[in-house]
């Protein structure tokens, strides 16, 4: 059976040794008094949640799935996941960073994403029942109406109700321009909506009396493509006046997809045959207001990943230790036994130090970004609020596809540690694997996400937005640069900084002549950016462990970290120039085939 150990240390370095997230939270009015002590306190008893109540369900959820009954349209989760869900609603998990207008706790959204990388590694199937509620929330506080707020916002916060977020069609993935659902004006105000949706994750389940799904669709005075789509919420049942359930809304499960992977989550088929819904935001203006969602469910996405990487190393770990296998190449290394455990093997260790670097960088960029959106939303700056803002929108692509492509990375790296007994389930690693692989398809593929990192947000607006990620990179070199000691780790940005701007100039007057040069190169841009953002990181976490060492402090978690900085540096963040290099072969060689693809 597999294992999961919340890692906490890492969690509280990263928060309060290299971030220093409660000095930065005291700026803000919202969370001027979340302390220390008050974010350990949470993710210690979050971990505690994700190790004992759903980890113990990741494998039998797996192998139960979800199942329906095809005349009531019902859907019922694997045995414990309901059970489960009641807990983590008891417990006031879901109104965590939450408004306290609406019943919510107002922790800062740091301490949530640190919450939720834990549930994630310990089952990602059941936290996305939670995790998709949570950004349906976002959405509607963002862009509902008062009735809206009033009628859904307290029972989403408390997790009495869930929430999804219903696009894509038989016909249109992230095409939305083609979406077909039709919206029709009734006299009271409501729209009648009629359509299909497809892959709609936690449709249906029956951990929840009520589910407020948030669904694009079409008025009759649309105008084509994405400038035509509306949003609107559509409960799974009517909500009376005194806020109890009504009658049932046609708006249900016609099927369940049968998947690769996260068999516990509910990917429904959704028929909505003249259900009632109110508008969301304005007419036509839907994607605007359903991007509120889908940037947090990016990030979200990118964190399940984060999680995956985390629990695959951990248990790739414990086995490398424990299984024997042939002996060191320099000779025996346990003498009393007729072979050496595995992990005294160069490679076995490059797949274990690949996903521990890929875990930990991850983790450090879950919370910077989410100490970005705190400040974002809360910091009495306006300046401050609209730099986070552009950082965050900068960075959001790379978390979702750089993590996601570094889990895939991780996983298969850790289920290879297994050999054999990787692939055989009761180990959890192929699991881990299947479950991994959807999230860089996700809120919009890894492709997408590098197309708008490289269309939108740089060359979108001439580079001011890596311009001022860089601005932390120089500074942190101007503090580091003339320390013999930091050059292992500063030189290597310092010099990939230098050659970034080069690269994207080059690609933009390049896309400026052919789009297709964009398109091209975007893949290979965003795994370059998504080194120079963790070669930053990891930079200020070996500047943190190097000063404590310094100190005296002989804790080994200092000299763990120096280690798997030195390794990421060394084996995997010079994949940047192989990178650059395909990324200028340009577009000819991929676009000048027709023959080969005949």
């Amino acid at each position: 059976m597999p294992i999961y150990n919340p890692p906490l240390r890492d969690m509280q370095f990263v928060l309060h040794e290299v971030f220093h997230v409660a000095d930065e939270l005291k700026a803000l009015p919202a969370h001027a008094d979340t302390d220390a002590d008050t974010i350990n306190a949470v993710i210690e008893e979050a971990g505690k949640f994700a190790s004992e109540v759903i980890f113990p369900l990741n494998i039998t959820g797996d192998q139960e799935g979800c199942v329906l009954d095809r005349t009531t349209h019902e859907v019922t989760t694997p045995k414990g996941f309901k059970e489960a869900y009641a807990k983590y609603v008891e417990g006031g998990w879901p109104a965590l960073s939450c408004d306290p207008a609406f019943g919510g706790q107002g922790l800062p959204f740091v301490v949530s994403q640190c919450t939720f990388e834990m549930m994630n590694s310990a089952n990602q199937a059941w936290t996305m029942y939670p995790g998709l509620s949570h950004g349906a929330y976002e959405a509607l506080v963002a862009h509902g109406t008062e009735e809206q707020k009033k009628t859904y916002l307290p029972k989403l916060t408390s997790g009495e109700w869930t929430g999804t977020m219903c696009l894509t069609e038989p016909q249109c993935g992230t095409d939305l321009g083609m979406l077909r659902t039709r919206a029709e004006p009734q006299v009271d105000g409501t729209y009648k909506l009629t359509g299909n949706k497809i892959f709609i994750s936690a449709g249906e389940h029956d951990m929840a009396p009520n589910i407020i799904h948030l669904v694009l669709a079409r008025l009759p005075d649309a105008p084509k493509g994405s400038k035509g789509i509306s949003l609107f919420a559509v409960p799974k049942y009517h909500v009376n006046a005194d806020g109890s359930l009504g009658e049932r809304n046609p708006i249900y499960c016609g099927g369940l997809e049968h998947k690769m992977g996260i068999h516990g989550n509910a990917t429904a088929q959704i028929v909505i045959d003249g259900a009632i819904g109110s508008l969301v935001g304005q007419p036509h203006k839907g994607l605007a207001a359903m991007f509120v969602m889908m940037n947090a469910a990016r990030l979200g996405v990118g964190n399940q990943s984060l999680g995956l990487t985390e629990v695959a190393y951990q248990n790739a770990l414990a086995y490398a230790k424990d299984r024997v296998q042939m002996r060191s190449l320099t000779g025996p290394k346990a003498k009393d036994k007729e072979a050496d455990p595995i992990i005294v093997h160069p490679d076995v260790r490059k797949m274990l130090l690949t996903a521990k670097a890929y875990a930990e960088g991850g983790r450090a960029l879950q919370i910077f970004c989410t100490l970005l959106l705190d400040k974002e939303h809360d910091h009495p700056d306006e300046k401050v609020r609209k730099d986070s803002g552009e950082l965050v929108a900068l960075l959001t692509p790379i978390v979702k596809a750089f993590i996601t492509d570094n889990g895939h990375i991780a996983t298969h790296a850790c289920m290879q540690v297994f050999g054999g007994h990787g692939f055989i389930t009761e180990w959890g690693m192929e699991q881990f694997t299947r479950d991994n692989r959807i999230n860089m398809i996700y809120e919009g593929t890894n492709t997408i996400q590098s197309l708008d990192l490289l269309g939108r947000k740089i060359l979108g607006n001439n580079g001011a937005s890596l311009k001022k990620f860089g601005k932390l990179v120089g500074a942190l070199v101007a503090e580091e640069g003339v320390n013999e000691k930091m050059s292992e780790f500063i030189t290597p940005v310092a010099v990939l900084g230098d050659q970034l701007t080069k690269f994207t100039t080059e690609i933009g007057f390049k896309g400026f002549q052919n789009p297709d040069e964009v398109g091209a190169a975007a893949v290979d841009y965003l795994r370059v950016a998504g080194h120079f953002v963790f070669g930053y990181l990891f930079a200020r976490m070996a500047q943190v462990a190097l000063r404590e060492i310094a100190a005296g402090n002989t804790d080994p978690f200092y000299v763990a970290k120096l280690q798997t900085a030195r390794f990421y540096f060394a084996k995997l963040f010079p994949e940047t120039a192989t990178l650059m290099r395909t990324a200028r072969a340009g577009s000819k060689v991929l676009m000048d085939t027709d023959a080969a693809l005949a």
